[in-house]
């Protein structure tokens, strides 16, 4: 090699080096703080989130995923899961002064996620959920990190509710999901007109109506059948997780509007009760026309269900006669 030669790559060599420095930290937050996103080779396989001493994992088994491995989830959460970790970026970096006032002063611990393909960690990070921005959350890669919000470009949802460690909130959101053959009996009991409530029994396989507690005549059979095929799917809208156990004890306390009671025909018992919803619109409450607050019987959450959803099995008991 050449002296010329030797002398050109002495100059060549340390710029090489120092444009690609410059091309690594071109971004205005440092390279070590701005990769949130995981990238996988084919696909994200497990999920872990861990506060605490409270764990929670999201794993595909075949072509489902399951919550804490045998819970079947909900389809919609792990599509939404799975696009903000692949999609997430910083929207703006946050103060130390605002760091120390929403998280450290509120003693907020952190969301410990960790993502995985196949058995490799492909990322991991810190959730800090707090309402003092609209996407919910401040992030840092490492506790001695930098700390950022974060979002979906595109996207303008709360993401820092989806980091969620409540197994209920990953599982489907489904009051019933039972087949006509999969019930015994149906009870509708309108708290408001009672001469409307209504129950219905599956009696040597042959739908029977009764209204106060004596066997009906004259009712259309079509309809008593299409009434009960209408529990092959009700959903809800979403777990009212957020709200106090003062609040729930005061939608309890109140009278419920309707109360479903269905028996399987396995003789397996799901009651629901559903109360009407108030909302603040112009600091006037006032009645919520779309959507009901409900609780089944048993369980400690309350839950929000759309009229659309549950109108279908809100019926009179005049609806089963003709005209």
């Amino acid at each position: 090699m050449s002296r010329k030669t030797i002398r050109y790559s002495v100059i060549i060599i340390p710029l090489l080096i120092l444009v690609i420095y410059l091309f690594r930290e071109r971004s205005p937050f440092g390279v070590g703080n701005t990769s949130f996103a995981a990238e996988p080779k084919i696909e994200i396989t497990r999920i872990e989130f861990a506060e605490g001493k409270n764990t929670l994992t999201l794993q595909k088994a075949g072509e489902e995923w399951l919550v804490n491995k045998d819970l079947k989830t909900r389809k919609t959460g792990i599509l939404f899961i799975l696009k903000i970790l692949t999609e997430m970026e910083i929207k703006s970096p946050v103060t130390s002064e605002l760091f120390n006032k929403e998280i450290i002063e509120n003693s907020v611990d952190p969301v410990k996620v960790r993502v995985f393909e196949k058995s490799k960690i492909i990322k991991s990070f810190l959730v800090y959920k707090t309402a003092s921005n609209k996407y919910g959350n401040i992030m840092k890669l490492r506790e001695s990190s930098k700390p950022f919000i974060v979002f979906v470009p595109g996207n303008e949802v709360e993401i820092g509710s989806a980091f969620s460690m409540n197994e209920l909130f990953w599982q489907p959101y489904t009051v019933f999901n039972l087949l006509p053959s999969d019930i015994y009996s149906v009870a509708l009991e309108n708290l408001t007109d009672t001469s409307s409530s209504f129950l219905i029994k599956n009696e040597n396989n042959r739908f029977q109506l009764y209204g106060n507690a004596r066997e009906l005549t004259g009712w259309d059979t079509s309809r008593l059948i299409r009434y009960v095929s209408y529990f092959a799917h009700v959903p809800f809208e979403s777990w009212a997780l957020n709200l106090s156990d003062d609040g729930k004890k005061n939608i309890e306390k109140e009278e419920p509007v309707y109360k479903v009671t269905v028996v399987t025909s396995e003789g397996e018992k799901k009651v629901v009760k559903l109360w009407q919803r108030s909302v603040d619109g112009n600091d006037v409450t006032k009645l919520d026309t779309d959507r009901l607050w409900a609780k089944t019987e048993g369980s400690a959450e309350i839950f929000v269900i759309r009229y659309i959803d549950i109108d279908p099995l809100l019926k009179k008991r005049s609806y089963f006669y003709p005209g």
